[in-house]
């Protein structure tokens, strides 16, 4: 009979953040699946440079994971940045208040999109892809960097306009494409499934720790309506954690395409049935989240997998591409945030007590005592 997936979900609250991230990692066994002598990766998430709720990788997750991982023995730890045609990682990692983090921590932090920090070398899965190999005929080529490294991903609970849920599978997408990745928008959920097999391949150890204090509901990963929900997630199952969270939004983890696929291809566990849930009883979650539509979902639907996708190579593969990106940016940077986003982000800071813990980010850099190994 094969092993059930485990997934470790906890219920916690600001002032004791921290330390219920180093027991959801022991809940999830983290120390079993990652070799401590190899290189560490984490792999934050930046859906939005900008400081929404529920779309980026909280502080107390960045910090709650590394203390974890300093008490465990770990001591070479580095974080891998990307970015796309949306955010800015410099101004994303400075914003969301993980500079302070890595400092305190001494962990070196390298861009994908910097060649003095990472090389891209070609590469020939060993798994049957599902597209990458249509899609990129001319070789998958990913960061030379990863090769023997553990891996870490740090996503949210939330929504996502293309995919419906995203978490930890979709969490490679940034970290393991090149700045091409928009090629593969049509065939995004094949292509998760693609990077998952891919990981298995070249990652020493793959773990994920996903953070729904403040969950992402509505057309994410960036404009949503953020809901307090106190959770947090962790496994070394991409697929039975993505479907967990998906069950929590009250979605059928096995109707999403991209878990049900990484299910039947073996690369993790989608069937709620098969899998263990320890520590919180989340029996009766149904939180009731709905995807719905928003300027960019609208232009997608239409670019990506509606009449005009016949098109998309003139359009994404040419010069041409760089209108959408200036659309999307003047969209999100200079049409939503100071509009409306940047005020839910404001009120959810005063009046809810995670944003009163992410002002506290703000004004201390860093909640935890300073470690003796650090």
């Amino acid at each position: 009979m094969a092993k059930r997936a485990k997934v470790a979900v906890i219920k916690t609250r600001p002032e004791t953040v921290l330390e219920d991230y180093e027991q959801l990692m022991k809940l999830a066994d983290f120390e079993q699946h990652l070799p401590r002598e190899n290189t560490t990766i984490l792999k934050d998430n930046i859906s939005w440079h900008f400081p929404f709720p529920g779309a980026n990788t909280t502080p107390w997750q960045m910090e709650g994971v590394t203390v974890a991982l300093r008490k465990a023995g770990f001591k070479d730890i580095s974080c891998v940045q990307n970015k796309t045609v949306v955010t800015n990682a410099f101004k994303g990692e400075d914003l969301n208040n993980y500079v302070p983090i890595f400092r305190k921590y001494n962990i070196p932090v390298l861009y994908n999109f910097k060649p003095e920090d990472i090389n891209w070398v070609r590469y020939q899965p060993k798994a049957k892809m599902l597209v990458l190999d249509k899609i990129f005929p001319e070789g998958i080529h990913i960061p030379d960097y990863f090769f023997g490294k553990n891996i870490i991903h740090l996503p949210t609970v939330k929504c996502h306009i293309y995919t419906t849920t995203t978490g930890a599978m979709k969490n490679a997408f940034g970290g393991l494409l090149s700045t091409h990745r928009h090629y593969t928008h049509t065939w995004i959920h094949e292509t998760l499934v693609d990077l998952l097999a891919i990981q298995k391949e070249i990652h020493s150890g793959i773990f994920a720790v996903m953070d729904g204090t403040t969950a992402g509901n509505g057309p994410g990963p960036r404009t949503m309506y953020p809901v307090i929900k106190d959770y947090i997630l962790a496994s070394d199952d991409q697929v039975a954690i993505d479907a967990v969270a998906a069950k929590m939004m009250g979605f059928d983890p096995m109707s999403l395409k991209y878990i049900r696929l990484a299910h039947e291809r073996g690369l993790g566990v989608g069937e709620m049935s098969e899998i263990e849930i320890v520590g919180a009883d989340i029996s009766r979650e149904n939180w009731g989240f709905t995807v719905g539509d928003n300027g960019a979902s609208r232009v997608g639907d239409l670019m990506w997998f509606g009449p005009m996708k016949r098109f998309q190579k003139l359009f994404f593969h040419t010069p041409l591409v760089n209108l959408f990106i200036l659309g999307s940016e003047m969209y999100h940077d200079y049409y939503r945030w100071p509009r409306k986003d940047r005020l839910t982000f404001e009120k959810w800071k005063k009046e809810t007590t995670w944003g009163n813990l992410f002002n506290d980010y703000l004004q201390k850099g860093s909640l935890a005592e300073p470690l003796a190994e650090v």
